[in-house]
């Protein structure tokens, strides 16, 4: 067949990116970052065709992100990128490619200009990478402070696609076999093969942790940006101690509710299915249901998360204020914001708890019980 084929490496797990989801699956602007990055090669007038390759567990997943797209049958992927480039690399045997390009699927801002550029070079040598230029003063540290300064004169900084004559690269890998090399540039380097630069662009970053989410999203303005508030009440009654942001904080009383009476993280789940339109509390949790009954509210508050996660939402920040002159919040914020990140598997620096009270004045001021009120905000995909 020849022509220049395409491997989307998509078998990682991205677990610095957190969540459940494989990064590559995650979204941006309504399209997961694997829908970005094969659709850029499929879209080519260059590529003969895309394999993207998968981990062996990941198959629903990727037939639901490249839905529409021209694709060919995904392969399984190894236990290691290295090992999963040689699968997909063999999986073109038949096809007999004259080169191929190798792209990371968590690198969704590919231009057509470099992946032009990157073919084109291939006429002249055995491999070529996009790369970007090094423009900040490296320097070497030691014991946390710096040891010297490193000449960035001649530095670039590897990206994706890299580009090969298709039998050099297939052979460099089956000799590589086992090896922990960084990048398939490296794989050709070990084998003596010259690669090329291509100069690139500082859009074509790789997705690797929470903040790079934020930076593509921002660059592509997507998603809507919703807010809801929540707002929950409990009467005290018999007990010795209250049940706040799942944390059971000692006091004379107890607090009276179906569940366990959590008016912290009531109110926050019901912040949350109001940012998404999803109703409140009791629509999703009865107060009538026997089911509930003495339910810890860590349970209301991770189904919110997963309907959130469902809308292809992000939760960007929650804010809490316990109302009560008794008992003392404030010794027991730190537990109470770890708790809450912890069921949500947030980043703690995106959970406000704090605590207020209202001079004497009102229920709560007459120690009669707690209020809480919240409000959430995040960008939701659909």
């Amino acid at each position: 067949m020849g022509g220049c084929f395409a491997i989307v490496v998509a078998a990682g797990r991205g677990s610095r990116v957190g969540g459940d989801l494989p990064k590559q699956y995650r979204e941006i602007g309504g399209r997961t970052l694997l829908a970005r990055s094969a659709g850029a090669f499929a879209d080519h007038p260059g590529i003969a065709g895309v394999r993207v390759v998968i981990h062996p567990g990941d198959r629903a997943l990727y037939d639901a992100a490249t839905d529409g797209i021209d694709l060919l049958p995904p392969v399984p992927g190894g236990t290691s990128r290295q090992e999963s480039v040689y699968f997909g690399l063999r999986s073109l045997e038949q096809a007999a490619p004259d080169s191929v390009l190798i792209h990371d699927a968590a690198r969704p801002f590919i231009a057509a200009e470099t992946i032009t550029a990157v073919i084109g070079a291939l006429d002249a040598a055995t491999g070529a990478i996009a790369a970007v230029p090094v423009v900040d003063t490296l320097k070497q540290a030691q014991a946390g402070a710096i040891a010297g300064t490193v000449e960035r004169e001649g530095l670039w900084r590897a990206q994706t696609p890299q580009g090969f004559r298709y039998g050099a690269i297939l052979a460099a890998h089956a000799a590589a076999a086992g090896e922990s090399l960084t990048d398939d540039a490296a794989v050709a380097e070990r084998a003596g093969i010259a690669v090329a630069l291509v100069e690139s662009a500082e859009e074509n970053f790789k997705v690797t942790t929470e903040d790079d989410l934020d930076r593509a999203r921002r660059l592509i303005g997507g998603g809507d940006i919703r807010t809801g508030m929540g707002f929950d009440v409990h009467r005290f009654g018999p007990g010795d101690q209250v049940w706040l942001c799942g944390i059971a904080v000692p006091h004379d009383h107890g607090l009276i509710g179906h569940s366990d009476a959590d008016a912290g993280l009531h109110a926050l789940t019901d912040a949350m299915l109001g940012a998404i339109a999803e109703g409140d509390i009791g629509r999703h949790f009865p107060p009538g249901d026997p089911q509930w009954k003495d339910a810890p509210s860590a349970l209301f508050l991770a189904r919110a998360g997963e309907l959130v996660r469902a809308r292809q939402g992000e939760i960007l920040s929650l804010d809490l204020t316990l109302i009560c002159e008794a008992p003392r919040i404030g010794p027991h914020v730190a537990a109470m914001t770890a708790r809450v990140a912890e069921i949500l598997d947030l980043d703690p620096g995106r959970v406000s708890v704090k605590a207020t009270t209202t001079e004497r004045l009102g229920f709560t001021g007459r120690g009669e019980g707690i209020a809480a009120q919240a409000v959430a905000t995040m960008r939701v995909g659909r």
